[in-house]
């Protein structure tokens, strides 16, 4: 296949690549919008398509710049993918937060990553690839509420005392049994 085949994308497969990747990244947003993260459902759906985009132009809109071997023109399209990879690590870079000894946002960012990833690969016809990550990165987010659950029935007793708490009577109770009741 020529660079030139490649590049003649019909309306209709550019308006399925940016489709699929909208979709897609808007399934790994799902989880953030019903946790109530700003970056949601709508960001993580924008971004997969901006990037579904660039992947879409980088495939397709040099074409008619390339004329033979010997052009001046270089064609290079993991140059458009490097960018949007940067560019999307200064966006997750400002959904992360330090509140005292505590950082927030970390998951976000790095689902709004994965989002723009799997819009790349949308944009660049690996529906096989954006599939598996989107179906990956979404087990990965909704996992939270079982690990959670395992962590605390796995954790040892913290007793209050030792957490600075206590009953008021002198007495310190177990956060596991407080958290059973």
């Amino acid at each position: 296949m020529t660079l030139a085949a490649v590049g003649d994308l019909s309306a209709g497969s550019t308006a399925l690549r940016l489709g699929v990747g909208a979709l897609f990244g808007g399934v790994v947003g799902f989880e953030r919008e019903l946790d109530g993260h700003d970056a949601g459902l709508r960001t993580h759906l924008l971004l997969a398509l901006g990037a579904a985009l660039f992947g879409v132009l980088s495939v397709g809109a040099f074409g008619p710049f390339i004329t033979s071997r010997n052009a001046d023109v270089s064609f290079d399209p993991s140059r458009i993918a490097s960018y949007v990879a940067a560019g999307v690590g200064f966006l997750g870079g400002g959904v992360i937060l330090k509140h005292g000894d505590h950082v927030r946002g970390l998951t976000t960012a790095a689902s709004l990553w994965t989002a723009a990833a799997i819009g790349l690969a949308s944009g660049l016809g690996f529906w096989a690839a954006a599939a598996m990550a989107t179906g990956i990165a979404w087990a990965v987010l909704f996992s939270r509420f079982p690990v959670r659950w395992l962590a605390k029935r796995l954790r040892p007793p913290v007793e209050e005392a030792e957490r600075g708490g206590g009953n008021g009577s002198g007495q310190a109770e177990s956060s596991r049994s407080k958290n059973e009741r």
